[in-house]
């Protein structure tokens, strides 16, 4: 009897089955995803070298900077020929801006020091990892000093890029 009541509803006990599992990974996934974007973001930002400037300490400390001052930016100035520019605070920059602008902004030119053409080369999902890793912080910190023209003065600490002991180039062509 038991057989005979199941003969009868294995067909809708087999479809609701399959029907669960295939839901299952739709739902499970889409956090694991997130995750996983997430931690490959944070190796992107490593690897890359986000922390040597857009966190204050990182270099000097061999990175042993805790992980909730990461990506603040930083108040000391990078300094050259286009004047002084400040590591942006990520965290606070990302925290108003969508995938869909930070994708554009990643691909546009920067001032330098920014190695801006390193992210216009990245593959969109590397660029979201970043996104998605840099958001998962949460806002921190405060704002860096803005821009500051050539030739104007400065109130910050700051780094010079202008090569020193440059060689001695042939006066003749």
């Amino acid at each position: 009897m038991i057989t005979s009541t199941f003969s009868a509803f294995r067909p809708a006990f087999c479809a609701a089955l399959l029907g669960s599992l295939l839901s299952a990974p739709a739902i499970a996934g889409a956090p694991e995803t997130r995750n996983a974007s997430i931690e490959r973001g944070e190796y992107l930002a490593r690897i890359a070298g986000c922390n040597d400037c857009h966190t204050a300490g990182y270099p000097e400390t061999a990175g042993n900077i805790p992980r909730e001052q990461w990506l603040t930016g930083m108040n000391v100035g990078f300094q050259g020929p286009w004047g002084t520019t400040y590591p942006a605070n990520l965290r606070l920059y990302f925290a108003d801006m969508d995938e869909e602008q930070w994708l554009a902004r990643a691909r546009a030119p920067m001032m330098p020091p920014m190695p801006w053409f390193a992210l216009r080369d990245m593959n969109d999902e590397d660029l979201l990892a970043l996104y998605h890793f840099v958001r998962s912080l949460g806002p921190a910190g405060d704002p860096v000093p803005v821009a500051v023209a050539p030739d104007q003065p400065v109130s910050t600490p700051y780094i010079e890029f202008f090569p020193k002991n440059l060689p001695l180039q042939a006066a003749t062509p």
